[in-house]
């Protein structure tokens, strides 16, 4: 009988070590992704894609050095971004925009649904005009003129993000927050290094907003 009795004071003990036993929080599930997420996403393939199209103007109408190192340097991380920005709405099953430059110069009437930008272009983004001005400009008129013209595209860029992330919830998935993060130091950079050539050219543009 001694067994049985010792047997049953082991179950017992077992049970009440599982009674008091601290309880493992559950793990919190990571953020995810909202619609002003996504709609930051494909509005910024359009407004990279039109960064694209000026970029590409400045091989035939500046012998700068340091313009032509500025375009290359804007393309190769403009590319990067839209190849990531569409990968990132696929992997959602999010509709993913048209990443080519030239629908972002073809259509000026671009604009960035929901976020409170109403029926106007997205911010800092040229309208048809302004496109044809800067592609009719030459020599240190194109360079001035690009300088000031994508500035302020690169201040639009930092407004969509300051957007994004003014908005309850959003922009907390860990890719989401990086990319933006990104986008904003990036921008800042290039606007004062933007600011800089400016400068040697006897032009004041203007500077990041804080």
């Amino acid at each position: 009988m001694k067994k049985p009795f010792r047997g049953a004071l082991i179950v017992l003990a077992i049970a009440l070590v599982a009674l008091v036993a601290p309880k493992t929080a559950p793990a919190q599930n990571p953020p995810r992704y909202t619609a002003a997420d996504v709609r930051f996403m494909q509005g910024m393939i359009g407004h990279h894609a039109q960064a694209l199209a000026m970029t590409a103007l400045i091989p035939d109408r500046t012998t700068r050095q340091d313009m032509r190192l500025l375009g290359q340097r804007i393309e190769v991380s403009q590319r990067d971004e839209i190849a990531m920005m569409r990968q990132w709405l696929k992997d959602r099953h999010q509709q993913v925009p048209a990443g080519e430059a030239q629908h972002a110069a073809a259509d000026h009437a671009m604009t960035m649904p929901g976020m409170m930008m109403s029926d106007t272009l997205m911010p800092g983004m040229l309208t048809a005009e302004q496109l044809a001005e800067l592609a009719k400009a030459k020599g240190d008129d194109f360079n001035k003129l690009f300088l000031k013209d994508m500035i302020r595209h690169h201040e639009g860029a930092l407004a969509m993000v300051a957007s994004l992330l003014g908005t309850t919830g959003s922009g907390q998935e860990a890719e989401v927050f990086r990319f933006a993060s990104e986008v904003d130091s990036d921008q800042r950079a290039e606007i004062a290094r933007m600011n800089s050539l400016l400068a040697t050219l006897g032009t004041t543009g203007a500077t990041a907003p804080h």
